[in-house]
């Protein structure tokens, strides 16, 4: 059952063939099985999971069920789920237990999907590999020696190793496509408002976007259709209909012209990444897909505007949390004041890598150097953006590398920040920008999965899944699953 795909597995749950209880313990029993040396979990719902199992068995039984009754998947530890904790990854959040849902909770809820448990992510979702974490590093179902790619490693290795069918995830700068990528499945980050952010806690408001990760495209298009749409209790959520995604895949598919930035394939791209990329996009061209070169002018400046952007919006996100409203409270030492209380609340609670960014971002935000950092970074991201807009009057997608090289060691990486924020080199355009980007399984190098993204204009999410779900009928990477967990 764990190797079917989410749209097989909603057909079997129809026809009766499996029960939704059935295929929940199923799952649960991988979780236990597998989860201790991937780390995926940071917390299994196994009690709740049957409970609304049960009650999806009852829905398809009486005809009231959807198209996600019953299906099990997991969610970011990012999301708000009622009742349940929601740590972000972080000592900070440790003891807190969620008093509502996230809007992406409560639709897949609402349509009766199944929450397996919270999956581990680099804290507060900052981070490429995963390693930052309150709760330790996500192992690779590829290699257990390798890091899945972050923030939301915990989920791309829970689908990776067919753990869950799929799972949320969130991308502030390629955090959904990067470990989608190092771990061979599919991962889609929609327009930046196409999915609210309401219970998402936030790392970079102007940057943050809920998706999902899956083991193909029309299983995201089925996801992203049921999360999607406006929600009044997000003011940066757009008001604008949802198209049918998961009907949309299946249309015929051509006349489509895709630019290929020629500025990534260079040096800082691993050769065989590069060779299995030209290899997809020769694939697509057999499928009646036009390649066109394009320029990105200003691409290059993405990841230092976005590591002033970024830090600058968390410093301001994170200054909620202070130990006494709610979050870490350190055992109080004597008669000392509030302020030296906050400090040792927030340093025990915060990880290196929180703290780094919060500092970074205090500092492009304070008198004398805003204008010096923080707004020139604005500039270069209105930059970023409008070379987009250029590209997207010639051509209808954009293709190019998920990542610079297949999954790396962990530890490999923690010692040189600039290093680790490279990773996200060819991603943060996208986030930048607003765009839809998707990540997909395009080849192997060194028996490690590499991936392909696809970015497309503002609101066409639907153009990127459906050349993703035409590229996968006549390909086989992304039924790949590591010989451990098949």
């Amino acid at each position: 059952m764990h190797i079917r795909t989410l749209a097989q597995l909603a057909s079997d749950l129809r026809a009766r063939r499996v029960s939704a209880t059935e295929l929940t313990s199923h799952f649960l029993e991988r979780i236990g099985r597998f989860d201790p040396a991937l780390n995926a979990f940071i917390t299994v719902t196994a009690e709740q999971a049957l409970a609304q199992a049960a009650a999806a068995d009852r829905r398809l039984a009486n005809g009231t069920a959807t198209l996600l009754t019953g299906i099990p998947l997991a969610h970011k530890d990012i999301f708000c789920t009622s009742g349940v904790k929601t740590s972000c990854g972080s000592r900070m959040l440790d003891n807190f237990i969620a008093p509502y849902d996230a809007t992406v909770v409560e639709r897949l809820q609402s349509a009766g999907a199944v929450m397996l448990g919270k999956t581990n992510m680099d804290e507060f979702a900052m981070g490429s590999s995963n390693e930052t974490s309150f709760y330790g590093p996500v192992h690779n179902p590829w290699n257990l020696a390798l890091v899945p790619g972050g923030s939301s490693g915990g989920s791309a290795a829970a689908v990776a190793a067919r753990l869950a069918p799929a799972s949320t995830g969130t991308d502030t700068g390629g955090s959904i496509r990067q470990p989608a990528a190092l771990t061979g499945i599919t991962g889609i980050k929609p327009t930046y408002g196409r999915v609210s952010r309401y219970g998402m806690i936030a790392f970079a408001s102007s940057l943050d976007q809920a998706g999902v990760l899956t083991q193909t495209a029309e299983d995201a298009a089925m996801l992203l259709e049921a999360i999607a749409g406006f929600d009044e209790r997000d003011s940066t959520s757009l008001d604008e209909p949802v198209p049918r995604y998961s009907q949309i895949v299946n249309e015929p598919w051509d006349n489509i012209t895709i630019g290929v930035p020629e500025s990534f394939f260079d040096s800082g791209l691993d050769a065989d990444n590069a060779a299995a990329l030209r290899a997809a996009l020769a694939q697509f061209e057999k499928l009646g897909a036009r390649l066109k070169s394009i320029e990105l002018e200003h691409i290059h400046l993405s990841v230092p505007a976005y590591y002033v952007v970024a830090p600058a919006e968390a410093s301001s996100n994170l200054s909620r949390f202070d130990g006494v409203r709610f979050g870490h409270r350190a055992a109080r030492e004597g008669h000392e004041d509030l302020l030296t209380f906050y400090m040792r609340n927030r340093g025990e609670g915060f990880g290196a890598e929180v703290k780094r960014r919060i500092l970074t971002g205090t500092y492009v935000l304070s008198a004398g150097y805003f204008d010096a950092y923080y707004l020139q970074a604005q500039k270069v991201r209105q930059l970023v953006s409008q070379d987009f807009a250029r590209a997207f009057a010639e051509v209808d997608l954009i293709a190019g590398p998920t990542t610079p090289s297949p999954a790396f060691g962990l530890g490999q990486k923690t010692s040189d920040p600039i290093e680790m924020y490279l990773n996200d080199i060819y991603t943060i355009g996208a986030n930048l920008a607003g765009l839809p980007a998707m990540s997909l399984p395009c080849g192997f190098v060194r028996n490690l999965p590499v991936g392909m993204q696809l970015v497309a204009p503002p609101l066409a999410e639907a153009r990127v899944l459906k050349a993703a779900h035409h590229f996968q009928r006549a390909t086989d990477w992304h039924q790949r699953v590591p010989a451990t967990y098949a």
